[in-house]
């Protein structure tokens, strides 16, 4: 280890990672987490099983961005797009592989913004902190205006779409107040039954009631700027990463969050396949973006009100992950982490507000909130999802294996690291592209409505 990164784990209070070989990792890793030891604490963060781990990474990646995949399927064609969906699900595997092996080699590493530090400095981490959570909070309020669909579908719009964004936060908002994940766990299970039974519903009222005109299209030609916007549903469909570091830093044992990224990917790359395919050929290319509002009234309807609790669940765990990194940040090795005081308590309550509250206000008073949503995910999931994967390799082969020389002996991963950043920087400038010239069009075509309305 470089003279120089033992200086910057001295200024930032972390111990520095234990070498790569060494097979002390795991019974050291209690000792210089976030979190440490907790016995005689007040409040205890590491009590989350891998089984529930993969209920909550199931309720925040499998959630509304499924509901985009049909449509994707009616531009590109169904081959391209099922070989896609696939084809990311295996690659959200292996930057999963990655990310945890990262985070059980430095348990100091709570959240992207940590591990942007140990790879770039103080730079890194402010950069890679920001990121996630703008993109938290963003994430939060398309959860938002999901449940404002719901709500609108389920009443027949009887009250202003505002009203209705407003109506879902609140219970949001009470949801994201507990300090601890496994307060959230067992509804990380609802939440992951809800999106569950709520495909099987939109799939079964999609066969019941096909549409009379449909037809399927193997593949489909169209422009890059059309393609492109389509296929970000499925490339972002999977990007969950940025909360990965939080979620096993509340596991009792870390070493099984393995466990928890196959089940999550399993899942989701087997579920978003059916779903998008069993949709698309029984409603064709006239198919929603969401595919439930493509739906027959009362199947849309129960599919819809099936899903709520997931949209609820998952804007909670995105607003939680955003005032925790905060909290972290400014508690970190002081009592008020583990203990019920009246400073603890009052900055955490005060966080879980300001980014539940700036989720609503960006959902309802932002006209183009959807297009800043696609650019966020750009600029910052596509990093933290694909991209940052194969920097975390790379940094790690150098500094605690024979630097370049170590790149050299295990080429094989290493090409696999740089073509990894490199499919994150094509996915970030592409997506960027595409949702700068989505928000031009918009505006040129008068299709932008003023904030605040109904």
């Amino acid at each position: 280890m470089t003279e120089r990164r033992v200086e910057l784990f001295k200024e930032s209070g972390y111990e520095p990672p234990t070498p790569l070989g060494v097979q002390s990792g795991i019974a050291r890793y209690h000792d210089v987490d976030v979190f440490g030891h907790e016995e005689g604490h007040d409040i205890k963060y590491k009590t989350l099983s891998w089984q529930f781990v993969a209920f909550l990474m199931i309720a925040e990646i499998v959630s509304n961005g499924m509901l985009s995949l049909p449509s994707s399927l009616a531009v590109v064609g169904i081959v391209p797009g099922v070989i896609l969906i696939i084809f990311l699900g295996v690659f959200a595997t292996y930057t999963s592989w990655v990310l945890v092996q990262f985070k059980l080699r430095h348990p100091e590493v709570h959240n992207m913004g940590d591990a942007g530090y140990l790879l770039f400095g103080p730079i890194g981490r402010e950069v890679l902190a920001f990121g996630t959570v703008v993109f938290a909070v963003f994430a939060t309020g398309s959860q938002l205006l999901a449940g404002q669909i719901a709500l609108a579908a389920l009443s027949d719009s009887k009250l202003c779409l505002m009203l209705y964004t407003g109506i879902f936060a609140i219970p949001t908002l009470f949801i994201s107040l507990p300090r601890t994940l496994d307060r959230l766990s067992w509804l990380g299970l609802f939440a992951a039954a809800s999106i569950l039974f709520a495909g099987l519903v939109g799939m079964i009222g999609a066969g019941v009631h096909p549409n009379p005109d449909r037809h399927v299209d193997v593949a489909v030609g169209s422009t890059f700027y059309t393609a492109f916007a389509s296929i970000t549903n499925p490339v972002f469909a999977y990007a969950g990463h940025f909360m990965f570091f939080v979620l096993i830093s509340e596991m009792k044992r870390p070493q099984d969050a393995m466990k928890a990224a196959y089940t999550l990917q399993g899942f989701a790359t087997t579920f978003y396949v059916v779903f998008a395919v069993v949709v698309y050929v029984y409603i064709g290319p006239s198919v929603s973006s969401p595919a439930l509002s493509s739906l027959e009234t009362k199947w849309m309807k129960a599919a819809f009100g099936i899903a709520i609790p997931n949209f609820l669940i998952a804007g909670s765990l995105y607003s939680h992950t955003a005032s925790k990194l905060f909290f972290i940040r400014i508690f970190r090795n002081s009592r008020h982490l583990h203990s019920h005081t009246k400073t603890g308590w009052l900055v955490w309550v005060a966080l879980i507000v300001l980014a539940n509250g700036a989720a609503f206000v960006l959902a309802v008073g932002v006209p183009i909130f959807n297009y800043l949503v696609g650019l966020a995910a750009s600029l910052f999931a596509a990093w933290y999802t694909y991209g940052i994967a194969g920097a975390f390799w790379l940094h790690d082969a150098y500094h605690d294996g024979d630097g370049w020389r170590e790149w050299v002996r295990k080429w094989p991963q290493a090409t696999i690291a740089a073509l990894t950043v490199l499919a994150g920087g094509f996915i970030c400038v592409a997506g960027t592209y595409a949702s700068i010239k989505g928000i031009i069009e918009a505006y040129d075509s008068d299709s932008v409505p003023p904030a605040f309305s109904c």
